[in-house]
């Protein structure tokens, strides 16, 4: 199992997303590199503690690699839109992908420059290795299945599409 922690806008929508994903076997939503301690939802809503919205994504690396999480991670972000994801605006709606593995660098780098390629403006997605991680409260976690008519800003075709997409080395 491999472990990486992507923020994409609101959590909500993207552990949903991604949790659909064959392959991801566990999801967590919290709040990633930040400059505070413990950090509740209502401080990092401030947008002055530094943390993103990040879902923590283990995953079967045997069943589905590193680069075709990404990509299909690229697929739910504007990756062009500093602090904004949908109407969601704020520091902690950043972009950002969030390795513990260094030697994951190169494939995050070259998802990146092959996504650079897709877009006019440039990508402005963090890549940072993870400082710290804090889960969000059991309120946040899954909160999509516990409120199937809660707020979103993905679109639900996208929920179906991460469910039937099926890795190549599958």
């Amino acid at each position: 199992m491999k472990t990486i922690y992507l923020a994409g806008g609101c959590f909500w929508g993207m552990e949903h997303y991604l949790k659909q994903l064959y392959g991801v076997k566990a999801t967590e939503v919290g709040f990633a590199n930040g400059h505070t301690e413990s950090p509740t939802y209502e401080e990092v809503y401030t947008d002055t503690t530094g943390f993103a919205e990040t879902v923590k994504v283990t995953y079967d690396d045997e069943q589905m690699g590193l680069e075709f999480l990404l990509n299909m991670f690229f697929r739910a972000i504007d990756p062009t839109s500093m602090n904004q994801q949908g109407e969601d605006v704020g520091t902690r709606y950043r972009t950002g992908i969030y390795y513990t593995d260094a030697a994951e660098l190169d494939v995050i780098k070259h998802v990146c420059a092959e996504q650079q390629q897709k877009v006019a403006r440039p990508i402005v997605v963090e890549i940072e290795p993870l400082r710290n991680f804090y889960p969000a409260s059991e309120f946040h976690q899954d909160y999509l299945d516990k409120h199937s008519d809660g707020y979103c800003h993905l679109p639900l075709s996208l929920f179906k599409e991460a469910k039937e997409a099926r890795p190549s080395r599958q």
